[in-house]
């Protein structure tokens, strides 16, 4: 994510998605005056291959077993203010249910994070992971207003992005201040120009009233939901719009509802670090030499000093671009969010300290979600115009300075980079809507509520918090004592028969569960 974006919880199964391709849908708008919305009948179709704002590629293959997937649009009012008004598409996937018909339980929605991740791609990508949960459910996704081809938010051009992510995002005087803040300006001005119309409305409220929609169209009674990331917030909020419409839930690498913008930030900022710290321990306790360094506070130096090298003078990255200090900072911390991807990292650090940025560029464009041919998706541009239309708070960079020395004290290495990023709603078009979601939803059945206590990007206190936040009763603590983003897809078994028997089975497990 680049520093300019108010660094929430991010699309984790997206950014994987890319990662592995990078290394190695359903969509339109319409109109409608008078139309009942929610008798709408979705026409299910082939998938086509997803758009480049959804981040391309081909197709969607067909499911181990050969069971296809289908795609439809789902109309939604542009401004839920004005249900009879203007409509947009919402891109919807599904892989229908493998069980017998007599045991299906109905739709399982997923949202995998972002905000800005799309689920019409995510979903496929990773659905053999939910074979198990498939056999009761239809597994569906989307792709949320102001994402891929829901009515995508667009910004700047791919020439522009390039620029724009390479920029200096730690700024050292007050020339390199000046320029990061006109930078974001011009950012958030061309997010006007392009999308000006959808802006106002692409708030996780309205996010969780097209779930709502969704829920009905789909024919389902109650609104059955798996939430990664940001989407354990959208779920939040859902279940507080619509407590008596919750079905069987489970929220996963959880954000915390209870914290501003700057207290998220601050928040990854010790979650990163925490994540850093692990990485380092992991490579220098391996039998073999760690070929970064003879002890964790070795590694950790020299990668705080590599990245103030490059602050002045860059290496070559992937060509014709050079790996700049900015792009490094986001390609480690793109690495940080699973143990999966520490390989990288360090095959990435130990080629950039003899000057091959590659894989270090490759790392950070993932995040980015640019392709091999220099396109984007628009995740970064949908997840900073999401965040914004959420958060209420707009910081000066004279507060942010008032603020560096505590970033820094939570991570030395990250601090600086993620304290700059809450400049990015500088000038936005559309004001914040609240300084934290409400989350409250008393009357709603048990929510499972999932924290990892090695989670660099929603850390672990963030679960305890939603499940005190969902209300007594609604909300059911799971803990996961492994490492990076998520507990579910790590494949812990512990974590998979709480999941699998609450969803599948409605066995609420016990609150204080731990797994390891």
């Amino acid at each position: 994510m680049p520093s300019q974006s108010q660094p929430r919880a991010r699309a984790t199964a997206a950014a994987a998605l890319l990662l592995s391709a990078t290394l190695a849908a359903c969509g339109g708008d319409g109109d409608s005056k008078d139309e009942d919305l929610s008798a709408q009948k979705l026409n299910w179709k082939d998938c086509p291959a997803p758009a480049d704002s959804e981040g391309g590629g081909e197709a969607p293959s067909p499911l181990p077993g050969g069971a296809e997937w289908q795609c439809a649009t789902m109309k939604a009012p542009l401004d839920w203010t004005e249900p009879k008004g203007d409509t947009i598409g919402i891109a919807l996937i599904k892989a229908a249910a493998s069980g017998d018909k007599g045991h299906r339980i109905g739709s399982l929605v997923f949202n995998f994070g972002g905000p800005g991740g799309s689920g019409v791609t995510t979903l496929p990508a990773f659905g053999s992971d939910y074979a198990k949960l498939r056999t009761r459910y239809d597994l569906v996704s989307f792709d949320p207003r102001g994402v891929g081809r829901s009515a995508g938010i667009e910004c700047e051009d791919d020439e522009q992005l390039d620029e724009y992510f390479q920029q200096d995002s730690t700024p050292d005087d007050d020339a390199e201040k000046k320029k990061l803040v006109e930078n974001v300006k011009a950012f958030n001005s061309a997010c006007d120009k392009n999308s000006g119309k959808t802006l106002p409305h692409v708030r996780t409220t309205d996010a969780a009233r097209d779930m709502d929609l969704m829920r009905q169209v789909l024919g389902d009674d109650k609104l059955h939901y798996f939430g990664i990331s940001y989407g354990t917030e959208l779920g939040g909020v859902y279940a507080h719009l619509f407590p008596k419409k919750v079905g069987r839930a489970v929220f996963d690498a959880v954000v915390d509802p209870t914290q501003s913008a700057e207290e998220g930030s601050l928040g990854q900022a010790k979650g990163f670090q925490l994540a850093l710290d692990n990485f380092a321990k992991d490579c220098t306790s391996k039998v073999e030499d760690c070929p970064l360094g003879d002890t964790e506070k070795d590694v950790k130096e020299r990668i705080a000093t590599f990245l103030d090298d490059l602050d002045s003078k860059p290496i070559p990255g992937l060509p014709p671009r050079d790996l700049t200090q900015t792009a490094a900072t986001n390609g480690i911390l793109q690495a940080l969010y699973s143990k999966d991807f520490w390989p990288y990292l360090t095959q990435g650090l130990e080629e950039a300290y003899e000057g091959d940025g590659r894989i270090l560029m490759s790392l950070s464009d993932s995040m980015n979600g640019r392709d091999e041919d220099g396109e984007y998706s628009n995740i970064q541009a949908a997840n900073i115009a999401i965040n914004c239309a959420d958060d209420k708070a707009r910081y000066s960079t004279r507060y942010i300075e008032e603020k560096l020395p505590a970033f820094r004290k939570a991570s030395p290495l990250f601090g600086d980079y993620l304290a700059w990023g809450m400049a990015g709603c500088t000038d936005w078009a559309v004001e914040g809507q609240a300084d934290h979601p409400d989350v409250g939803a008393a009357g709603a059945p048990p929510i499972v509520v999932i924290g990892n206590t090695g989670d660099p990007a929603t850390p672990y206190e963030g679960a305890r918090a939603m499940a005190r936040a969902l209300g007594k009763g609604v909300g059911v603590e799971v803990t996961y004592k492994g490492e990076g983003h998520g507990a579910y897809d790590s494949k812990n078994a512990c974590v998979r028969d709480a999941v699998d028997g609450y969803l599948l089975d409605g066995e609420v497990p016990k609150t204080g569960t731990v797994c390891s």
